[in-house]
Parts: C-alpha cells; structure tokens; sequence
C-alpha cells in the first residue's frame, strides 16, 4: 500500500527509487502500482519523474 498524501508518497517513492529500483517502470511493476496514478499524483504538487537521476523533482 501506497501513501494517499501526495506529500507523503513523494518521500516514500523517491526512498524507493533511490534505495531499491532503478527505474520508475521497476518500482511500478514490482509493487504493483499505476505508475500514472504515481505521476499524476505528483504532478499535482509540481514534481516529475527525471529518468536521469532515477527521482521526481
């Protein structure tokens, strides 16, 4: 289970990409997640995924 508060799951995504995943699509896999509700979710508090340095900023 995911964090609901975009805030929240910003932290708990990037801990994820950095520590366990070396992509975006991995994670989403793996976990089991809509990687466009993740990215939707972010936008919302202006973060995007950066393929490059594998994290939303």
């Amino acid at each position: 289970m995911i964090p609901q508060d975009p805030v929240m799951l910003l932290s708990y995504i990037n801990l994820k990409l950095r520590d366990y995943y070396s992509s975006l699509d991995a994670l989403c896999e793996d976990m089991d997640v809509s990687k466009s509700e993740i990215v939707e979710k972010l936008k919302s508090i202006n973060y995007e995924y950066n393929e490059e340095s594998n994290q939303f900023v």
